[in-house]
């Protein structure tokens, strides 16, 4: 599918060229703005687009030094942060008048590194499962996922470099392939998380989206302080691993997969699974026990809602909540026991530096009316806490592009991209 944006710098190259004074902050924020005017009524990303807020912060940092490495980096931010100023909704009606007073802990950090906030993204409601208005902008008539839809549309549209998303089940790395760009979910509580409206605190995840997987490890290395460019990965650690999940893949994703397999073994010494045949099987529990510890969680995160206005929650959220608070006390301690049981094993059968690829989705994006696609590839790794990294390398034969997803341990963040960067170089589709 043709790149509308190739003539765009990416985040880097706009922080290099406002430092080396070929561009000002204000010049890069007018172009991405002009974007938006071009394209935002087809593809419905922003919840507000502040124009005038964002140019008053580029003049402002032209008048002063650098600010940090997101110096002059146009921003979207999914409205399930709080962005002082702006509007709050987390795609719910409840909250259609509020307006945040304070920035989220992220926002903040972006704010302090030099990123400009050019507004707010849509997000499903409460970042839960009904779609958004926001529509696929590089696969016509297809849902660009969920819940991050506005984020993940917005980077591929190419209306910001970087965009701030949150992952429950798969709300990063599903509409990050479903739109053709990279989306990096971190290891879990990696970045601040306060200020964000919580569904499921024990997989609530703060991560980005971005065209390249440098400019994915720049958005994550100005709100952590860690060190995560990618660097020259130690293939004898990767390894492919289809998951307990495979049978949900489409047959576009079989051969895709299939001839990616090929072509990897071509270039890379591949290793055995790391895990047990025995942990494998467990994680075939994975999936319904994500759902049924996320149901309990949202249905504390969400009780005030459910409380004051349940008419204006979503038919299946309400049944969601409605199932979560149903839970016995036994069969919530049973749940959470296995949990982290099967997240000190996953840690337990892996060394540092293990990684493997997985699909990151169950195929290309499906029709806009179907919904916002299939997490089941997404929930085992958010249950586990592991960083995960979807690059864009595989297409159907129309085109349409799907995700490899690079998976590694809680802590091997850099690994993760650095593997994710190797694989774009190599097998990016022309």
């Amino acid at each position: 599918m043709k790149d509308h944006n190739c003539a765009l710098p990416d985040a880097l190259d706009t922080v290099r060229a406002i430092a080396e004074g070929r561009l000002t902050a204000e010049a890069a924020t007018r172009v991405r703005l002009e974007r938006c005017a071009e394209r935002e009524d087809e593809i419905g990303a922003w919840v507000h687009l502040d124009a005038a807020g964002a140019l008053a912060t580029a003049r402002a940092l032209d008048a002063g030094p650098m600010r940090g490495p997101l110096h002059g980096v146009a921003l979207g931010v999914k409205d399930i942060f709080a962005v002082s100023d702006l509007p709050w909704r987390s795609g719910s009606p409840i909250w259609r008048d509020r307006v945040a007073g304070f920035d989220a802990g992220a926002v903040a950090l972006a704010r302090q590194a030099g990123a400009v906030i050019l507004g707010k993204t849509e997000t499903t409601e409460f970042a839960g499962y009904k779609p958004s208005r926001t529509r696929n902008p590089v696969v016509p008539g297809a849902t660009p996922g969920g819940s991050s839809s506005g984020s993940a549309a917005a980077v591929a549209a190419g209306m910001v470099p970087l965009a701030l998303g949150t992952q429950t089940s798969g709300s990063i790395i599903r509409p990050a392939a479903f739109c053709g760009v990279v989306g990096f979910k971190p290891s879990f509580d990696l970045i601040e998380t306060g200020g964000v409206t919580v569904f499921a605190r024990s997989f609530d995840t703060v991560g980005v989206f971005a065209r390249s997987v440098p400019d994915a490890a720049l958005g994550v290395e100005a709100l952590t302080g860690l060190e995560l460019q990618p660097v020259t990965p130690a293939l004898s650690t990767l390894s492919l691993f289809l998951s307990p999940v495979w049978d949900h893949a489409t047959p576009a994703m079989q051969t895709a997969w299939a001839a990616f397999e090929d072509d990897l073994a071509r270039q890379a010494p591949l290793a055995g699974v790391p895990f047990s045949d025995a942990l494998v099987a467990a994680m075939a529990e994975i999936p319904d026990l994500h759902a049924r510890v996320m149901a309990i969680e949202a249905s504390e995160a969400l009780s005030h809602e459910m409380a004051i206005a349940p008419d204006l929650l979503s038919q299946g959220l309400r049944d969601q909540i409605l199932q979560g608070a149903a839970q016995t006390a036994e069969m919530r301690h049973a749940d959470r026991q296995r949990m982290i049981d099967l997240r000190g094993r996953a840690m337990n059968e892996t060394r540092p530096g293990d990684i493997w690829l997985t699909p990151a989705t169950t195929g290309v994006a499906p029709a806009f009316d179907s919904g916002t696609g299939d997490p089941i590839f997404n929930r085992l790794w958010s249950l586990l806490g592991f960083p995960c990294c979807t690059v864009p390398i595989l297409r159907d034969a129309a085109g349409a592009p799907m995700g490899v997803q690079i998976v590694g341990r809680q802590g091997d963040d850099r690994a993760v991209l650095s593997v994710a960067h190797w694989l774009m170089e190599r097998f990016q589709p022309a």
